[in-house]
């Protein structure tokens, strides 16, 4: 079977910055519906047509990856505003009442906490990164009902958003 969109892919991966310095890789594998949300544009469209032990390497530039490093979207934020447990490296999908609005479709990472302020970055931590993912087709398969729904087949993956476009 060969990959068009609405199919599920397997894909084992390994993903470097533009120095060749390991990212992120997963040797197993995991599923990523075709035609959704799963995978960046590009490289979607590059796997359309595969098989099944077929290789792929890509090479993005940041705006075809996660996105221009956004300095509008780093946030200070009173500290009071936040729970007492805070922690550097904590996402946050909403911002606390009382914050600065951000932009509605970021994540936040907090990155700094001070007595009286906290930073956060709404960023992608890849954002403003070229990037080079070199893969290999594991498997290819029909769309379950959820995946089709959902048009994501990463409903439980902790690997969700490795590939999402740079909003989030």
């Amino acid at each position: 079977m060969k990959i068009t969109e609405g199919l599920v892919a397997t894909l084992s991966w390994r993903m470097t910055d533009s120095q060749g310095e390991l990212i992120d890789e997963n040797a197993e594998g995991d599923d990523f519906y075709v035609g959704g949300d799963d995978l960046l544009p590009r490289m979607a469209e590059q796997m359309l047509g595969m098989g099944v032990g077929d290789k792929g390497d890509i090479y993005l530039q940041p705006e075809d990856a996660f996105g221009d490093y956004d300095a509008d979207l780093l946030l200070v934020e009173d500290r009071k505003l936040f729970p007492a447990e805070l922690e550097e490296g904590m996402m946050f999908e909403q911002l606390p009442e009382g914050c600065s609005p951000g932009d509605a479709d970021a994540f936040y990472t907090v990155t700094e906490i001070h007595d009286d302020k906290v930073l956060l970055d709404g960023n992608h931590p890849l954002a403003g990164m070229a990037l080079r993912i070199e893969y290999t087709v594991l498997d290819v398969r029909e769309a379950d009902p959820d995946e089709i729904e959902a048009q994501s087949a990463l409903l439980d993956s902790a690997d969700a958003g490795l590939f999402l476009p740079g909003e989030k």
